[in-house]
């Protein structure tokens, strides 16, 4: 079926365009060369009629798909009641059920709490600060490969120079950086990385160990059985905070409500947005009672963090999570991906290695098998006739050469293997030695 009916952009999206241009700084551009129209599920329309399947999920904010009549009614619910006062002025319903149901949910027996913020990279650096408060401490670990976010202290933990950090210095003291265990790029010890660790910091100087249960914007990597276990041992020995950053992991992409329930672990604090509130801006941190009540009164918060519209969303989305069994759902999406993907690595050799838990699956391109030489221009035209045929793909990795799946849960098995389609006759076009 012809979803696509045009060159890129049509004329509607065109006229749009050329007016971002003018308006719009240059740092945000687009993957998509058109202007959205409307978004139903996994499907997307831009001003010219065109069809897409959409396979980033506005970059993984869309478990529960576009416009789900189900928070549409959540939304409007609440705007008709109240849209806005900041909890610390005025309490209000629906950030205490949400903070209620997230700390019955977050792995692990103790009691809980959750606090509220806008993005993601605002959970991570509260939950620093959190850390830093219970323990007094002020050093920061993180990983090779890691993503947090784009604030200064963020940023300074995100491993990836450009364009992330480049030109944006100085960067924030005391963070220190090790290696990730990557079974396809970097199977080191475990107790090479405790080396590595001590030898770059002090841990009784370190409040906050913070981790990607599965790498994101690093190219979707699943570490190396009994890493993070590792990791959970070693903060545990040395008085650290665990804080595994679940922003883009949790919410039940991985087909867990939390991707650190696959490993078996209880960090100490939990980051979470993207998903949560279905796109609305909303993102937690969520953690043991006794570390998120280290902090003094007004020591963390903000004008905007824990909007009402947005947690009652956010409590819609957990709702049909459960009630439209998307868990079992994202398991089934990822058999479906993975088979497909392994069938296509039997025809294409660019295909180096395909990873992944739940619908969180990616593919790595490389130039040579052997080699594992990045490749990483091959990756960008990939997604670029994807996109001309009706399917939008996002890449990731240090590289830029990985093809990783954000799909909403909502897909359907026919919209899949369609979009699955065009990424493999897209795959046959890009030449490859």
């Amino acid at each position: 079926m012809e979803t696509v009916k045009m060159a890129l952009p049509g004329p509607k999206s065109k006229e749009l365009l050329e007016k971002k241009e003018r308006y719009v700084p240059r740092a945000l551009s687009s993957l998509a060369p058109f202007i959205v129209a409307k978004g139903e599920g996994a499907l997307v329309w831009d001003l010219d009629g065109n069809r897409f399947i959409d396979f980033t999920g506005g970059w993984g904010c869309l478990a529960v798909g576009h416009a789900h009549p189900r928070i549409v009614a959540a939304v409007k619910a609440q705007a008709e009641l109240f849209l806005h006062t900041d909890f610390t002025a005025m309490a209000y319903a629906p950030l205490i059920e949400l903070a209620e149901r997230l700390s019955n949910l977050a792995p692990g027996p103790g009691p809980k709490k959750a606090a509220f913020f806008n993005s993601g990279a605002e959970a991570v650096e509260n939950a620093v600060k959190i850390a830093r408060a219970y323990t007094k401490r002020q050093a920061v670990v993180v990983f090779e490969g890691a993503f947090h976010g784009r604030t200064l202290l963020a940023m300074t933990m995100t491993h990836k120079a450009k364009p992330y950090k480049a030109g944006f210095g100085p960067f924030a003291p005391e963070v220190y950086r090790i290696p990730f265990v990557n079974p396809y790029r970097n199977d080191i010890p475990f107790a090479e990385v405790e080396r590595r660790l001590t030898n770059l910091v002090g841990p009784e100087e370190v409040a906050a160990l913070v981790v990607e249960p599965i790498q994101g914007e690093g190219g979707f990597v699943v570490p190396k059985e009994g890493f993070l276990n590792f990791l959970r041992e070693l903060t545990e020995r040395y008085g650290i905070v665990m804080v595994a950053d679940e922003v883009q992991t949790g919410v039940g992409r991985t087909g867990r409500l939390f991707a650190s329930e696959h490993f078996g672990i209880e960090p100490d604090l939990i980051c979470l947005g993207k998903s949560l509130a279905a796109g609305l801006p909303l993102s937690s941190v969520v953690g043991k009672a006794e570390i998120m009540d280290s902090v003094p009164n007004s020591g963390i918060g903000g004008t905007f963090g824990g909007n009402p519209v947005a947690c009652r969303a956010a409590l819609e989305v957990l709702n049909i999570i459960e009630e439209e069994s998307l868990l079992e759902r994202a398991v089934h999406l990822g058999e479906r991906i993975r088979a497909s993907f392994q069938e296509m690595q039997k025809k294409f050799p660019l295909i180096g290695d395909i990873r992944g838990v739940g619908a969180m699956v990616a593919m790595e391109l490389v130039k040579d098998r052997q080699t594992k030489e990045p490749a990483s221009q091959e990756t960008s035209a990939i997604i670029q006739e994807a996109l001309r045929n009706g399917a939008i793909f996002a890449k990731a990795g240090l590289y830029g050469d990985v093809i990783r799946m954000l799909l909403p849960l909502v897909i359907t098995d026919e919209q899949l293997a369609e979009g699955l389609g065009i990424l493999e006759r897209a795959m046959a076009t890009v030449p490859h030695s």
